[in-house]
């Protein structure tokens, strides 16, 4: 196993969630925290605690910084409408999200690495920025010359959706032609990210 790896197994154990497929697999065989105090019951966290914990996770899930994940937040209190729900819904609309979400990659870092390495396209034309708000009706596809390298002929034959969430009604993707358009937004309730959004709300709140 690489140290990146490792690095995303231990951390998916201990904030309790599978942030790869193959951090999935070693939580169910180990469904405590690392280290050697891990299987012992510890005492009750503080309200601080739970919240930092659940802000902990979204960050992971989308493999965010702090102040990237700071900025979004700002972006999604100042709109109308619950600030956790528009905090999920922002963040799901970023390019590399959809890459992971369509089925071109397995795991974040690699959706993310595909677009940094210029691999994916959005109406045409290349974005290297896995940042990019995608809007609705934008078709997300994969260079023509990147088509036939090992990466994405798995991912065209569907190598990677038996280890993904399903594809989110949001999205509409022929992954046979390495495709998909994001047909409207996002909604919370189909996102499959694993948080307590009102708890990271509570958190920035208190900062």
């Amino acid at each position: 196993m690489s140290s990146q790896s490792r690095s995303k197994t231990r951390l998916s154990r201990a904030l309790g969630i599978p942030l790869t497929p193959k951090a999935a697999r070693y939580l169910e065989k180990r469904p405590y925290a690392p280290g050697e105090h891990g299987r012992t019951k510890r005492k009750a966290d503080s309200d601080y605690a739970v919240r930092l914990r659940e802000k902990q996770r979204l960050r992971a899930q989308y493999d965010l910084g702090e102040k990237q994940l700071r900025i979004a937040f700002n972006e999604a209190h100042r709109r109308a409408g619950m600030t956790g729900d528009n905090l999920v819904e922002l963040l799901e609309t970023r390019l590399d999200a959809l890459v992971l979400r369509a089925g071109f990659a397995r795991t974040t870092s690699q959706a993310r690495q595909f677009v940094t390495h210029r691999h994916i396209l959005v109406d045409g034309k290349i974005v290297d920025r896995p940042s990019f708000k995608v809007k609705p009706g934008q078709l997300i596809h994969v260079k023509a010359k990147s088509e036939g390298t090992e990466p994405f002929q798995v991912a065209a034959a569907g190598g990677h959706l038996d280890v993904l969430p399903k594809i989110p009604g949001y999205l509409e993707v022929e992954i046979d032609k390495l495709q998909a358009r994001l047909i409207r937004a996002p909604k919370r309730a189909e996102v499959p990210v694993q948080c307590e959004t009102q708890l990271v709300v509570e958190y920035y709140a208190a900062r």
